[in-house]
């Protein structure tokens, strides 16, 4: 009950305007800020992935495999995950080829911003958040503190797409009518001042490159990242965000995540989202954020097939299962080091946006019910509560089973009306302990054929035996009870 209050204040206060008050550097005046309400409505993002590593594009496939992460595995990683990325780099490209040399392959010379957008658009999504700078230090957009501190050209302007990137992105994603964020690393793995004085590093380059990407670039979302290696008050993180609340130009609209210090994640649900990462997610009471790749991987892995690909229909059914308990979905794409997002990705993207004109209603601006998934009856499958590799697949949860019971529907709500998104067609669609008001009316989005409902005891029957081949167009379809 705490938590649901807390999370209706801060729910609140994200609704009213947010430049009446001075907040300072502490998280006990942060947290009285509250979050955006638009975050929360939104329900649906793309997270992008697009940096050096785009070239190798490399890494070993499975739970974690993150082909972002090729740098370290390479240099600065010591268990048996690098002497596989070792073996593949010394094969291809000879042992004495050094991870910044493929920064002279990352050309984006197909990459057409317009038709990323676009794809983005009919997906559905609200909000776009791309990697501004990875733990490589490689910026996107043209940032003097990454070339001077490196000794040579180390963004996207001043190195070889000879191109703003992250600028022209934003531009276009805005264009769509999405909103627009970064995901920007606290820290790099081999840069120099990091690896000789890490509080010079904070104050040198990380505090100035930060401001002038949120000065420049005015993002709505922030998904900090890179946090563990130091706490909060190493970071000086409370000083950034109280900067950001008060001053910065985003300062009414801007949203950040938990990712500040290597104390604060699952903290601070008044300034700041939680995150989960290939998690089994959060319940109500919480702001939060499920993010995933639409394979194991965030940046691209030429190594994946289409068999480690989420199924689009799956991928409805994650975002069905995180918005019913309060969460949003931040669905990740890998880009080419030429600037294209692969075909099966587009295809995923548009196929869950074409669910969604359907049956957007029942996602967007909603908020969880009194239950937030029905089961049918049997011994449910243990489930693993993690906010990071949890190994939860709610795919699975959906499918009928001789030794478990299955997921039969979720639930939604907004105003007077009550979402039963269901996962499979039953002549009878029976919610337990629901008693409508006797004048609701039922009906299926996307269909003009009428259905009807009665009171069975406690529960309330829904009677879809009247259906024919056509009416139903999806496995996940939508009743509405008004």
């Amino acid at each position: 009950m705490k938590k649901l209050f807390l999370y209706a204040a801060a729910f609140l206060m994200g609704s009213a305007p947010l430049a009446a008050q001075q907040y300072t550097a502490d998280w006990a005046s942060l947290n009285k800020r509250g979050i955006p309400a638009w975050f929360n409505e939104a329900k649906f993002g793309i997270f992008i992935h697009w940096g050096v590593y785009a070239v190798p594009s490399f890494a070993v496939v499975g739970p974690g495999g993150y082909s972002e992460w090729y740098w370290y595995q390479l240099d600065g990683a010591k268990d048996e995950t690098h002497q596989k990325v070792r073996a593949f780099h010394d094969k291809n490209y000879g042992k004495d080829f050094k991870y910044q040399q493929f920064e002279s392959q990352f050309n984006a010379s197909l990459f057409d911003p317009a038709q990323w957008a676009d794809v983005f658009r009919r997906s559905g999504a609200k909000y776009v958040v791309l990697t501004s700078k990875h733990h490589e230090g490689y910026c996107l957009w043209d940032n003097k503190q990454a070339d001077s501190v490196w000794g040579r050209p180390w963004n996207a302007v001043t190195g070889t797409p000879k191109r703003d990137l992250l600028g022209d992105l934003t531009n276009e994603v805005r264009k769509a009518g999405l909103k627009m964020g970064y995901y920007y690393s606290l820290y790099e793995w081999f840069n120099p001042l990091w690896k000789k004085d890490k509080a010079s590093y904070v104050t040198n380059v990380m505090t100035p490159q930060f401001k002038d990407l949120v000065t420049r670039y005015k993002p709505s979302v922030i998904f900090s990242d890179g946090e563990w290696e130091q706490s909060d008050t190493a970071w000086r993180s409370t000083e950034l965000l109280a900067w950001l609340f008060n001053e910065s130009p985003v300062k009414d609209e801007v949203v950040v995540d938990d990712r500040w210090g290597s104390n604060t994640r699952g903290h601070n649900n008044g300034a700041t989202y939680l995150t989960s990462e290939y998690g089994s997610g959060m319940q109500p009471g919480v702001v939060w954020e499920e993010s995933q790749g639409i394979g194991n991987s965030y940046g691209y892995n030429r190594m994946e097939t289409v068999n480690d690909y989420k199924k689009s229909n799956d991928l409805v059914v994650l975002l069905v299962d995180i918005v019913s308990r309060g969460g949003n979905l931040l669905l990740d794409i890998g880009p080419t080091a030429d600037g294209q997002i692969p075909v099966i990705m587009q295809q995923r993207l548009v196929d869950i946006g074409s669910w969604l004109e359907v049956n957007g209603e029942a996602i967007y601006n909603t908020k969880p019910w009194k239950e937030t998934r029905q089961w049918s009856a049997g011994k449910r499958p243990q489930v693993k509560e993690a906010s990071y590799m949890s190994d939860y697949n709610v795919a699975k949860m959906v499918k009928p089973s001789k030794e478990h019971a299955h997921i039969e529907m979720f639930f939604t709500k907004k105003d007077d009306a009550l979402y039963c998104i269901a996962t499979g067609y039953e002549p009878q669609l029976t919610i337990k302990d629901f008693a409508p008001a006797k004048q609701a009316k039922a009906v299926i989005l996307g269909s003009d054929r009428a259905i009807t409902w009665k009171q069975q005891g406690k529960d309330c029957v829904i009677n879809l035996s009247g259906l024919r081949p056509g009416d139903i167009t999806s496995n996940l379809f939508v009743v509405k009870i008004q």
